[in-house]
């Protein structure tokens, strides 16, 4: 029969009491501690987010109530969902980061009262992080970018973008990743880091060229009036409020080749609405032609314009 030693019995548990008292309290506490502070901190980054959107909505709902306001406040890109989508992005990754920043102090300290060496710990993960930092340089820098491209906002899901490699509109913005879905309807997937610049064609506002090919011995100054009053007209129409944001303008004279002259038409419009407006511009800019009277360039032999510029500068 095995007898119990009930003096070395007795030492452990004392040993355990006073350890729970000691060590095991302070743990404990840096558990506790590590959680309230996780917590306020979290609480105080949600707070943050809310006021900050909370105002831009109420700049957004107290802009100019006018046409122009209203023009100006859609054209700069100051929609609330889109700001509201940001907001939450950086919250999230604020969060995230607090989450990581917390509980990484919260275990060393646990480790250092239970009484492991942190020193060789800490070179070790030094020489451990250069080495992962050389072999993982690219989500390194990908997801930097990706942090510059939410807190610049230069772009967000809707946006039709150009990166170089693909043109098209975004469907989801992460810190590692940008996807894409072309006319053709290809879904991209462009790594952020790999992205040399950006070119946001739904951002503020867009420009609408009409090239406007006439007789070369027809008058400038009566055609341009007869395009100008045709135009103006459609500016003012309630259908086109919003997306033509200001009257066109007749630039002039933009070539003058064979036979053809052609007259160039400039309109800003918001930018998901750049086609429509060069194609309800054709058309209005063409009807008002035939009414007045005012010919076409002569046909060639091929069944083309003389030397003739089409819309967009194409032949």
């Amino acid at each position: 029969m095995t007898r119990v030693d009930l003096t070395t019995t007795r030492l452990t548990a004392e040993r355990v009491q006073d350890w729970l008292l000691t060590d095991g309290l302070r743990i404990l506490l840096t558990v506790v501690l590590a959680i309230v502070v996780r917590w306020l901190l979290h609480r105080i980054i949600t707070r943050t987010v809310a006021t900050m959107t909370a105002r831009t909505s109420e700049r957004h709902d107290t802009t100019d109530a006018s046409r122009a306001g209203r023009i100006w406040a859609e054209a700069t890109g100051m929609a609330r969902a889109r700001h509201q989508q940001r907001m939450a992005t950086l919250g999230s990754l604020l969060r995230s980061t607090v989450t990581f920043v917390v509980a990484a102090i919260a275990v060393l300290t646990i480790m250092d009262l239970v009484g492991i060496p942190l020193a060789p710990l800490l070179a070790s993960a030094g020489v451990g992080g250069v080495a992962l930092g050389f072999g993982a340089q690219s989500l390194v820098k990908d997801f930097l970018s990706g942090v510059f491209m939410i807190l610049e906002d230069q772009y967000g899901v809707g946006d039709v973008i150009d990166t170089g490699e693909a043109v098209g509109t975004v469907e989801e913005v992460s810190l590692r990743v940008t996807r894409l879905r072309d006319a053709d309807g290809v879904t991209w997937y462009v790594r952020n880091g790999e992205v040399i610049r950006i070119g946001n064609l739904s951002q503020h506002r867009a420009t609408a060229i009409v090239d406007v090919p006439v007789a070369y011995d027809e008058d400038v100054t009566r055609v341009s009036a007869v395009i100008r009053e045709a135009t103006e007209a459609m500016a003012t129409e309630e259908d086109w409020e919003g997306r033509v944001l200001e009257p066109p303008t007749v630039a002039g004279v933009e070539s003058i080749l064979g036979q053809t002259m052609t007259i160039r038409v400039l309109a800003q419009t918001s930018p998901g609405d750049k086609v429509d407006v060069q194609r309800a511009l054709r058309q209005r800019i063409k009807s008002a032609l035939d009414a007045a009277g005012v010919k076409a360039p002569p046909m060639g032999p091929f069944g083309a314009f003389g030397g003739s510029v089409g819309p967009g500068g194409r032949p």
